[in-house]
């Protein structure tokens, strides 16, 4: 959920526009940080069919918002790059994993799972620059993922089973923040692509739900029916708005801005699903906020210093 772009010099040291993009930014990752209220709402839809729907929706919103905001001809070009379509199918089946177990995971009572995933997904971030970027870690980096480990060796304790749900969560969104990153594609454009990429499948299951009428769209009431239409719209605008916002604000705020979302998360499973936290799983939830501590600071600190050192050097005439 983490933008790679900054604010434009322009808008960096305009108070107005700062404040407006954190505003943004905070409205972005607290609509998605409320998504498990949204997704229990659509039952008896199961998990798969409530995808396939996303999908569809999404799609047909994306188009619009495509032509709307006259980004079809960055679209065209995307189309005319063999490597870019590549790494937008990888994309496409990368973020159908996502979605597909954070529906499972919000409506079979593994919400506060579901937001240990996206607390994780800073840290397999970094592990996946070492892996496939062959990054170099500093030593506060090796102590956030050293932290994080523990976690999840003892939350698989706990759980009597690995976490996978929010394995598979942080896992999958690490890379297809990878995978876009490498294709350079923006927000819009691509998942418009993405979207339209996974439609032709999502059509298909829901083709075939309505025809051994086991489909829920049509058959629930009209307000079921457009709450599965709304879900074009649940994915399109906390998209723009996390787009309005990285325009504004520099990186480092969107960085501190994404711990909203899962955090939300966490106080929905504990205080409104009613999920248990043992407390051998408050042990791990807390090595893991004690990692991302680490990595937070690190990070600040590190930009710090490389500020510094660009002011020292002097400017050779």
């Amino acid at each position: 959920m983490v933008s790679d772009r900054q604010a434009p010099p322009s808008t960096q040291g305009d108070p107005t526009e700062l404040r407006r993009g954190f505003l943004l930014g905070l409205a972005a990752y607290g609509m998605w940080g409320a998504f498990p209220l949204y997704f229990p709402l659509l039952e008896p839809a199961g998990a798969v069919e409530l995808l396939a729907q996303r999908v569809l929706w999404s799609a047909a919103t994306m188009v619009l918002l495509l032509v709307g905001l006259r980004k079809v001809r960055p679209l065209r070009r995307i189309l005319r790059d063999r490597r870019r379509v590549g790494l937008l199918l990888v994309a496409a089946c990368v973020i159908a994993v996502n979605w597909g177990v954070f529906i499972w995971g919000t409506t079979n009572g593994r919400v506060i799972e579901v937001s240990l995933g996206y607390f994780v997904n800073p840290l397999v971030t970094v592990l996946i620059g070492v892996l496939v970027l062959r990054e170099r870690l500093r030593p506060l980096q090796w102590a956030a993922l050293a932290f994080a480990g523990v976690a999840v060796l003892l939350l698989t304790l706990d759980y009597g089973r690995p976490p996978w749900v929010s394995l598979a969560l942080a896992f999958s969104f690490g890379t297809y923040g990878l995978v876009r990153k490498l294709a350079g594609v923006g927000a819009i454009e691509g998942l418009t692509f993405e979207s339209l990429a996974l439609a032709p499948l999502a059509g298909a299951y829901v083709g075939w739900l309505a025809a051994t009428g086991a489909s829920t769209f049509g058959t629930e009431g009209p307000v079921h029916a457009l709450l599965l239409a709304s879900a074009g719209l649940v994915t399109a605008v906390p998209l723009l708005c996390f787009g309005a916002a990285a325009t504004r604000v520099p990186l480092v705020t969107i960085g501190l801005l994404q711990y909203v979302a899962p955090t939300l998360q966490f106080l929905l499973g504990l205080f409104v699903f009613g999920e248990d936290m043992p407390a051998e799983r408050w042990i791990g939830f807390s090595l893991v906020w004690l990692a991302l501590v680490l990595l937070t600071a690190e990070t600040l600190g590190h930009r710090r210093r490389t500020r510094r050192a660009a002011v020292a050097v002097p400017e050779v005439a």
